[in-house]
């Protein structure tokens, strides 16, 4: 018997304990229903029995029932059949014979840096079903074919038996409840005992829960080996770190523009080949734990396991540049099979490159992005918008393995495990990452217009602050510089920062100028951006000569030099009263979203974004999971930023998600809009808030108010905003 049967035992009896849980207090319902009716008149007991009974064991049971309901969800991917990669599918199927697990049904290539096996279980994992193996393009673009095979025989090893024969149960039971329990609301009839056993449970399988990881990560390295796996378990978290990154800091600006990059995976792998400083950064730390079901050991302990360990073989890492970094990704690993056509994978699965068992890789969101690099090369407005990046070196020799070994992974480059990446980069964009209604442009251009609608929409709150302390519009550059001349300028960023000290009010003002006057030369065409992959973009001149916009705002913030500024700026071409532009369909970006909700005594469903809230008609009552569903349908299409401030802030209607406008009776509510916010005292939940052009808003909870991700945390901010000084 293998030393981890045993736990694999335990682990697998209380997995089994949450049914014998959930019906024990059924039936412990059931037993005191029984016993009130027993007491009462017959006829009596016979006319509330039905309502009584549907009042108390119809709501656990359908809350129980609720609460372990395996769900199914689809992650946006790109099926990869046998014969469009061969060669990929060979090295999955020896990395399931060397975890002794059957090879996955299918192959699904998704957007995330991850590498996941998604089982269709049922009865929290007690009954197994189909096994679909997730791909993150990030990493068949940026791992080396030894690092690759180290992750998937990791992942696929998650069902070997190799710890006893309940070890399977355990694992796909581990995956089930930590999916199910943060779905468990606290104030649901059937949380308090399940939330109970849960942790009980938790406690229970974290020990067999450890084992198993280590045990993982050894087939893991007998296969593909030591060095492999330890730097695949090092890349893992620093390229899915790089992929937030990339996404916060190029394609989320520009996506929320309403704009979209017509490769976003070629500029992943720029990135990648540009930021190795940064990628190292994050190699050398230790990944925070993804959540409170994450039962991995810490990343120092799997290496130092792994390295204490003898090596059942030499692990060369041919096309790495250096050992243990992430390679520099060749052309062709950007690579030349045709995709199969979208789908959407089985169900949720647990994520290799995530340190938490319960994670699962859910569908690239676009409007809300995610992560990703920064490259080395500065990239030119004219220039190609995704210059092929560094090749690898030529790989040394595979050391041949030490006696007894196991058979060294064959080394083939990327491009023969997957022929064409680009291609299949292509075909998953359009499911991972819709335009729905924004333009497809270069990567220079969505980068520039990204920058200049993120200066857009601060100079707008900016010069709205100002409009209202000198009670008069300020539109434009032109019109700031006149109230610089007179001093209005600064007796207004006194009325806005009436604590600030004299040195920061002037820094603001400086600030303020500068940004108005980089605006307005953008516009004008005597300005433009230049972007680089590996630091800030900058503001240029036309002909890409430095310009310093930094001493020209200097000094228009002197009233005895605005004027020789403006002349200046005339005579060179730039008009100060040029107007913004929006050549996309901008969107206000989704921070959360809370359904259910009462607005002026309507049920109302809510998305917070960063410019105001977006109330839409509820549906009503028993539909909360399909009034979640519209609501992330909504977001995923954007909130569109134009015409928000049409008279009573109503807007025509539309096709809710069709990301072109607002959802038929929808109502935006800007920030800009609201004088103050209240919170009105009660045992539910409630708000006041009062409106600059007169009238109140008052929004309160219901029983079955819910939230989307981050629902209530990004409601419980922009309620402090809004009730603080502005």
């Amino acid at each position: 018997m293998s030393k981890g049967a045993p736990g694999a035992g335990r682990s697998a009896a209380a997995l089994a304990g949450f049914l014998v849980v959930a019906g024990a207090q059924l039936a412990a319902v059931l037993l005191a229903l029984w016993a009130v009716l027993s007491l009462l008149p017959g006829a009596l007991a016979v006319r509330i029995g039905v309502p009584l009974s549907l009042a108390t064991f119809g709501t656990l049971a359908y809350a129980t029932w609720r609460a372990l309901h395996t769900r199914h969800r689809t992650p946006a991917g790109v099926a990869v059949a046998r014969d469009q990669a061969p060669r990929l599918w060979a090295m999955i199927d020896d990395a399931a014979k060397a975890a002794g697990v059957a090879a996955p049904a299918g192959v699904t290539v998704v957007a995330d840096a991850t590498a996941a096996l998604g089982e269709r279980t049922h009865l929290l994992g007690v009954i197994g079903g189909r096994r679909d193996l997730y791909l993150g393009l990030p990493l068949l673009q940026a791992l080396t074919p030894d690092r690759l095979t180290a992750v998937v025989t990791h992942e696929l090893a998650h069902g070997s038996a190799a710890l006893g024969r309940w070890a399977p149960l355990a694992y796909r039971g581990r995956v089930a409840i930590g999916r199910a329990m943060p779905r468990i609301s606290r104030r649901g009839p059937a949380a308090i005992v399940l939330r109970w056993y849960a942790g009980f449970y938790r406690r229970m399988d974290a020990p067999f829960s450890r084992a198993q990881e280590l045990a993982a990560d050894r087939i893991a390295a007998a296969h593909a080996g030591t060095e492999a796996t330890v730097a695949a378990l090092r890349d893992l978290p620093a390229l899915a770190g790089m992929q937030r990154l990339f996404h916060a800091e190029y394609v989320g600006p520009g996506w929320q523009a309403g704009f979209v990059p017509d490769d976003v995976f070629g500029g992943l792998l720029r990135v990648l080949a540009a930021r190795t400083t940064e990628m190292t950064m994050l190699r050398a730390r230790d990944p925070e734990p993804s959540g409170p079901w994450d039962t991995h050991p810490p990343l120092a302990e799997r290496i130092a396991a792994l390295t204490a360990a003898p090596s059942s073989r030499s692990a060369a890492a041919p096309s790495s540049p250096s050992p243990g970094s992430l390679t520099a990704p060749s052309p062709a690993s950007a690579g030349s099979v045709a995709p199969a056509e979208p789908v959407a994978p089985a169900e949720p699965v647990v994520s290799a490159g995530s340190t938490d068992p319960t994670a699962s890789v859910a569908s690239v969101d676009p409007a809300v992005p995610l992560a990703s690099a920064d490259p080395a090369a500065p990239l030119e407005p004219g220039a190609p918008a995704d210059p092929a990046p560094p090749a690898d070196p030529a790989p040394p020799a595979d050391p041949a393995p030490p006696a007894g070994s196991a058979a060294p992974v064959e080394e083939r480059p990327v491009e023969d495990l997957v022929p064409d990446l680009p291609a299949l980069g292509r075909a998953l964009q359009v499911v991972a990452f819709p335009a729905q209604g924004r333009k497809v442009v270069s990567w220079d251009e969505c980068l520039s217009v990204a920058r200049t609608s993120e200066m857009e929409r601060e100079a707008e709150a900016a010069l709205v602050a100002i409009s209202r302390a000198v009670g008069s519009p300020v539109p434009d550059a032109g019109e700031l510089l006149t109230l610089a001349a007179d001093g209005r300028l600064r007796t207004a960023a006194e009325a806005v920062f009436p604590k600030a000290p004299a040195e920061e009010t002037t820094s603001r003002i400086v600030e303020l100028l500068g940004l108005m006057l980089a605006l307005a030369a953008l516009r004008s065409g005597v300005a433009r951006w230049r972007h680089s992959w590996t630091g800030a973009a900058e503001v240029v001149g036309a002909d890409g000569t430095y310009l310093d916009l930094a001493e020209l705002a200097a000094a228009a913030a002197d009233p005895e030099t605005t004027e020789a500024v403006r002349a200046y700026l005339t005579e060179a071409g730039v008009d100060l009263a040029a107007a913004a532009s929006r050549p996309g369909s901008a969107r206000a970006q989704v921070l959360g979203g809370l359904v259910n909700l009462s607005a002026d005594g309507a049920r109302t469903d809510v998305l917070i974004t960063d410019l105001g809230l977006l109330l839409v008609p509820g549906l009503p009552r028993g539909r909360g999971p399909e009034s979640k569903r519209r609501l992330t349908r909504i977001a995923a299409g954007g909130v569109p930023i134009g015409g928000m401030a049409a008279p009573g802030g109503e807007k025509p209607d539309a096709p809710a998600g069709d990301g072109l406008a607002l959802p038929a009776g929808g109502r935006f509510v800007a920030f800009a809009d609201v004088a103050g916010v209240t919170t009105v005292p009660g045992r539910r939940k409630g708000w006041t808030f009062g409106m600059r052009a007169g009238g109140e808003l008052s929004v309160r909870t219901a029983l079955d108010t819910d939230e989307l991700p981050g629902g209530w945390a990004a409601w419980d901010e922009a309620v402090t905003f809004l009730a603080g000084t502005r």
